[in-house]
């Protein structure tokens, strides 16, 4: 049975296209000096500063088009007769790629980085066995909190330490019925427990909450404001707050989803070359570097993140999700989230 470490249709981000970056007159590795077009819901300050590293090492010309994960699956989906774009990198974990799989927007393509990766390493499931997609960072679902409202010893270590009573009215996490990171959470929760008992716990758990925003991030946002003393969300969400001065940090579950994020070649894009090129590029040591100092977990062995967190370390932590149930019954798991609580 397959494995995953994400969420179908996860992280769907605020739409809007804005074109990234653009350079000289040729396409990077390309043989036909054509641009490298890159599709990407990732921050669109960070995904420049990629491109424009890519160039500075390479020259060429990438350019860089933003959008939430769903708008840009939709738009690949359209063109799929004439492909605008020649990779697709981010998406808050594997599942919108596994949902794409049999779409035919997604052509194969394993760097020479990647080959000797196992597919699923510890519970992560570090690529596509047809090379569909491979992964280039990690992300962890866990807990941020206050630090000048929760001493690190009292913070929970596990999602049923959530449950305890003196942490009534002071959770947020986001809406499962908007974020992908939230139904991941659910999904994960529902497997491991069972149904019945899975959804009594998120009785209790929605009990606990003062709010339950529809951005993902937005409850990390909100244990830095002071607005809630815990909040659910990625690892990266907590270090960048951290980093910026803000009173937050990370628990790390006991068990709990680790998803790589990856990248995609796409089928029948305009150049293709160029495409490997920059799928190449974002498993060398210069992209890993730029993941790692924005506080995401990076998957090359040299690279060290800035993160409190690194990939041998979260790896022990790691539930194995079973993909085939989870494509089975989102729809109908969202669903009943929308029944129960809204």
């Amino acid at each position: 049975m397959k494995k995953m470490t994400g969420l179908a249709a996860s992280m769907m981000l605020a739409a809007g296209i804005l074109a990234g970056c653009a350079g000289g007159d040729s396409g990077g590795a390309s043989e036909d000096g054509e641009r490298i077009t890159v599709y990407s819901p990732e921050t669109p300050e960070f995904t420049k500063e990629l491109a424009s590293k890519y160039m500075e090492l390479n020259g060429g010309n990438v350019d860089v088009q933003y959008a939430g994960t769903n708008v840009l699956v939709n738009q690949m989906l359209a063109e799929k007769d004439n492909p605008k774009a020649d990779v697709w990198y981010g998406g808050g974990g594997i599942l919108p790629f596994e949902a794409a799989v049999d779409r035919g927007i997604l052509a194969s393509y394993i760097p020479e980085a990647a080959e000797d990766w196992e597919e699923v390493e510890d519970g992560i499931k570090m690529k596509h066995g047809d090379g569909k997609y491979v992964g280039v960072e990690v992300f962890v679902l866990g807990f941020s909190y206050n630090t000048e409202m929760v001493t690190e010893e009292e913070a929970p270590k596990t999602w049923d330490d959530l449950l305890d009573p003196k942490w009534e009215g002071k959770i947020q996490f986001p809406n499962p019925a908007a974020s992908g990171t939230a139904t991941l959470m659910v999904m994960d929760q529902l497997m491991q427990r069972g149904e019945e008992e899975g959804w009594a716990y998120f009785e209790k758990l929605v009990a606990q909450a003062n709010s339950m925003p529809d951005s993902g991030s937005a409850p990390t946002k909100g244990v830095s404001m002071g607005e809630a003393h815990i909040g659910i969300g990625f690892d990266f969400m907590a270090f960048e707050q951290k980093a910026a001065g803000e009173s937050v940090d990370f628990i790390l579950p006991d068990k709990t989803p680790v998803l790589v994020n990856p990248a995609s070649l796409i089928e029948g894009g305009p150049n293709p070359e160029g495409g490997k090129a920059f799928i190449d590029y974002l498993l060398g040591e210069e992209a890993q570097q730029i993941m790692a100092d924005s506080y995401h977990i990076p998957i090359n062995p040299d690279v060290e993140s800035k993160s409190d967190l690194s990939l041998d370390e979260v790896k022990a932590n790691a539930v194995d999700l079973d993909i085939d149930w989870v494509n089975e019954n989102y729809d109908r798991v969202r669903n009943e989230w929308k029944e129960r609580f809204q």
